[in-house]
């Protein structure tokens, strides 16, 4: 196989059709359409028992444009790294920051290799933005991918971003250590945005646990606590680690996509069961006394 033919196969890995991915079920709850059954299946196989899954999906995107735009807006950042972004969908990262930064430089990572080919697709023509095939559990093969090296510079500050993607980190991973590797090597003044979902009562997150992870997912749904004390040396900026409805609201942002009617039956679970929910905020690393 020539060096041409061999580059193209490795860009265009097999697509998972016969277990269900975050990537896919996410997007669906988001109003997105590339999904397939075995994606759709699963969510509505977990809903009777986890309504809240479609309000806190949406509610973390609707987090996402706030946080980018304090980041952007507020902070100064001008580039972004987005673990396990998901596929493309309304008010994508890099939009969302060039309506405040026009100049802002993006890197989407995720695992599944449809988020590659959509987000290739949709960032043909884009010079300043680019989507990589990674796993967020390897930073050092991120950190080293050439057109990560390419638009981001360290000597720069940055925001690194893991938008409800904490819960596919498990304790058996090292969640720490992966969320510092970037930040340890950014400029002062970059910034760590974070959320996951939790849940108040450790059984319920348990039972949560077992069943999606049970389905092939990776998952692991954590209390409140314990996300907090993932970041030792961090410092939660105003409001701090909190529900992401909290999170500095702002009732007129713009509107996501309508959901699938399928999933209208579980909009406002999170209004009647409070226990579990999408919790986060944005970090620095916290500075050094003296």
């Amino acid at each position: 196989m020539d060096s041409e033919n061999r580059s193209e196969t490795e860009s265009r890995p097999s697509v998972p059709y016969d277990i269900p991915t975050s990537a896919r079920a996410y997007g669906w709850m988001l109003g997105g359409k590339d999904n397939y059954e075995v994606d759709r299946s699963f969510l509505l196989s977990t809903l009777p028992s986890f309504p809240e899954c479609v309000d806190i999906a949406r509610q973390n995107r609707e987090f996402l444009f706030r946080a980018v735009r304090y980041l952007t807006r507020e902070a100064g950042i001008r580039q972004f790294i987005d673990m396990g972004c998901g596929l493309p969908t309304d008010d994508n990262v890099h939009q969302v920051a060039r309506r405040f930064v026009p100049d802002a430089r993006v890197v989407y990572v995720d695992i599944d290799p449809i988020v590659l080919a959509h987000g290739r697709a949709l960032l043909a023509d884009d010079a300043s933005t680019t989507v990589i095939t990674g796993d967020m559990r390897d930073q050092k093969a991120i950190l080293d991918h050439p057109d990560l090296v390419r638009l981001i510079d360290f000597d720069e500050p940055l925001a690194v971003l893991f938008l409800s993607v904490g819960h596919h980190l498990t304790d058996a991973d090292g969640p720490a250590r992966i969320l510092r590797t970037v930040i340890d090597r950014a400029a002062p003044g970059s910034l760590l945005g974070f959320s996951q979902v939790v849940a108040d009562d450790p059984a319920r997150g348990a039972a949560m646990t077992a069943h999606i992870s049970g389905g092939g997912v990776p998952w692991q749904t954590r209390t409140p606590a314990e996300v907090d004390a993932l970041f030792a040396g961090f410092e939660p900026l105003e409001p701090g680690l909190v529900n992401l409805v909290d999170w500095r609201p702002d009732p007129q942002q713009p509107p996501l996509a309508p959901v699938d009617p399928d999933l209208v039956p579980y909009l406002g679970a999170t209004e009647l069961n409070k226990g579990i929910y999408e919790y986060g905020g944005v970090l620095r690393v916290r500075p050094q006394e003296g």
